[in-house]
């Protein structure tokens, strides 16, 4: 495919004509411009898990950019990993006594079948004001601005003092290999900046932006299999001991179970703040009596009877898939499930299998964790002032002065790597978008370009902030 650079008057034009969300921010015509155009060649690349994976394209197409930026060949490291790469870019600062400022993101994304797209995946099209393409909003995009917004930092002259770390992981959506191996080699960092972790919300009415939200926990996945054996035997000679039955009575007590209700510093601030903009008094006044008391029984009945807000209350776990028997006349030999948990930081998952056993109240019932090595436990990352107030000051220059919500989510991300190592990371994106407009692993992904220049003022302003001093 042939790239060409979209002219910075058009690129402008839209920018300024897909919302009226504020003043625009300063403009840098050669970033801004070169934003969408790296967007769209990684885009192009189909960096999906398997044959053909192009995801070490996307990565030597980021190197590339940075070399032609000023970064020494040296600087900038590409690891293979079975069908897939991870990328190290650095800018040393003048002060090798302080910690480095990672930027993390991921090159690869979700599968996505042609034939069940209004347009081919990955082939770029900017429409009415959008990128469309699998990647767009997770997270090439928002990977490209990270990257382009440090490239203009530097065409500016600005000196760090700490050392600022590109880390781009290849596999997030899938195994996470990668991802440790990156934290691992970056466990000696100060603070990670997530740019896949949050993000802002735009009204659907008028635009404009609502709030601004960054992640600062995540709740672990964790998978167990609860296997209920049997001597079988004919089904026209029925015993009381039946594994399908056994399964089933075990399943409806953890299907009813509600894990004890938690907070953590980052949850109380967001049901304060989000309580704030919730529109139904009712839940309003459930989420302020919450933080003040997470046992309130008024308070919890509310906030587990909403989908939205249910999985921030406390772990949850839930039967997902079923297995049973080996044949129409025989009595089950087996029958299994599985179970799935998202566990509350702060818990082991030791614990949690121990308290489903305890549950499911079913002796005959065999419980274990088949996750693999795919999810590790990780603490909440501690409310940083540092990064809190960089936030602030970069949204607000961004965006205006909208509010900021902290959050923990329910998913995972590349962020428990580094905090399972004791490292801060903060799921921070510059981006705002419609929840209409939310299409990540889904079909028709698009991101808003009228994040380009306010997202640049937004990641210029977070670098100089926490790396300039």
């Amino acid at each position: 495919m042939r790239h060409i650079l979209l002219p910075a008057a058009s690129l402008a034009a839209i920018v300024l004509s897909a919302s009226s969300v504020q003043a625009a921010p300063t403009a840098y015509p050669d970033a801004e411009a070169h934003v969408l155009d790296m967007a769209k060649k990684a885009i192009a690349l189909r960096s999906v898990e398997g044959e053909g994976n192009q995801t070490p394209q996307v990565a030597a197409l980021f190197k590339q950019r940075l070399i032609d930026a000023g970064w020494d060949a040296k600087d900038i490291d590409i690891v293979p990993y079975k069908d897939t790469a991870y990328l190290i870019a650095i800018w040393k600062g003048s002060d090798p006594s302080l910690k480095p400022l990672v930027v993390s993101a991921h090159m690869d994304v979700v599968e996505a079948k042609p034939a069940d797209w209004e347009r081919d995946p990955f082939t770029p099209v900017v429409e009415n004001g959008y990128l469309y393409g699998r990647g767009a909003s997770d997270t090439k995009f928002e990977a490209v601005l990270a990257m382009e917004s440090m490239i203009e930092l530097r065409k500016q002259g600005f000196k760090p003092k700490r050392t600022l770390v590109i880390a781009y992981s290849g596999d997030e959506e899938t195994s996470m290999a990668t991802s440790k191996l990156i934290a691992e080699r970056l466990k000696n960092a100060e603070l990670v900046l997530n740019v896949d972790g949050a993000s802002g919300t735009l009204s659907e009415e008028t635009g404009k932006p609502l709030f601004w939200t960054w992640q600062g926990a995540e709740k672990t996945y964790i998978d167990y299999e609860i296997t209920v054996t049997n001597p079988g035997g004919h089904s026209s000679a029925p015993r009381p001991d039946n594994a399908i039955v056994q399964l089933s009575e075990a399943l409806v007590r953890i299907g009813a179970y509600k894990f004890k209700p938690e907070l953590n510093d980052v949850t109380r601030a967001y049901w304060t703040e989000a309580s704030k903009l919730e529109a139904d008094p009712k839940k309003a006044k459930a989420m302020r009596d919450f933080a003040a008391n997470p046992n309130d029984p008024a308070a919890l009945e509310v906030l587990r009877a909403d989908p939205a807000s249910v999985g921030r209350v406390s772990t949850t776990c839930v039967p997902t898939m079923l297995s049973g028997g080996h044949a129409r006349n025989a009595l089950p030999q087996r029958a299994s499930a599985n179970i799935n948990c998202r566990i509350f930081p702060g818990h082991t998952r030791e614990e949690i299998m121990a308290e489903l056993a305890k549950v499911a109240a079913m002796p005959a019932a065999k419980f274990s964790d088949v996750t693999g090595d795919d999810s590790t436990m990780a603490p909440a990352s501690p409310m940083r002032p540092d990064f809190v107030a960089a936030a602030r000051k970069a949204v607000t220059a961004a965006w205006g002065p909208v509010p900021l919500i902290p959050s923990q989510a329910s998913g995972a991300s590349d962020s428990m790597w580094y905090r399972a190592l004791g490292v801060p990371s903060y799921g921070a994106a510059a981006s705002m978008i419609k929840d209409s407009d939310e299409f990540s692993h889904g079909l028709n992904e698009r991101i808003p370009l009228l994040n380009i220049r306010p997202g640049i003022t937004y990641y210029l302003s977070m670098y100089k902030d926490l790396a300039g001093k």
